[in-house]
């Protein structure tokens, strides 16, 4: 146990900043499921505004620190992509 008083600050900080990033890192998985059966149900429209809502969570994500820039472009690149492809089909 920590024996200083800014380390226990520190802790009691990590512990909060932890349960706050796993609450977006949720978010964005529950965003990124509902993608995916909204994918099964095959309507484009539906679809597309999925798409943009997820993307919009993956930003917030990233703006916040949580993932990456790089990684949240990634994902977002991924999803458009495998959505464009249904879409041509």
């Amino acid at each position: 146990m920590a024996h200083h008083k800014s380390a226990i600050k520190r802790i009691r900080q990590n512990e909060n900043r932890r349960l706050q990033n796993r609450a977006v890192k949720t978010r964005m998985k529950t965003a990124t499921k509902k993608l995916a059966s909204a994918e099964k149900s095959g309507d484009i429209e539906a679809l597309a505004n999925e798409l943009n809502r997820t993307k919009s969570v993956i930003d917030k994500a990233a703006k916040k620190g949580v993932i990456h820039k790089k990684t949240a472009a990634r994902r977002k690149s991924r999803l458009a992509r495998r959505i464009n492809q249904l879409s041509a089909a």
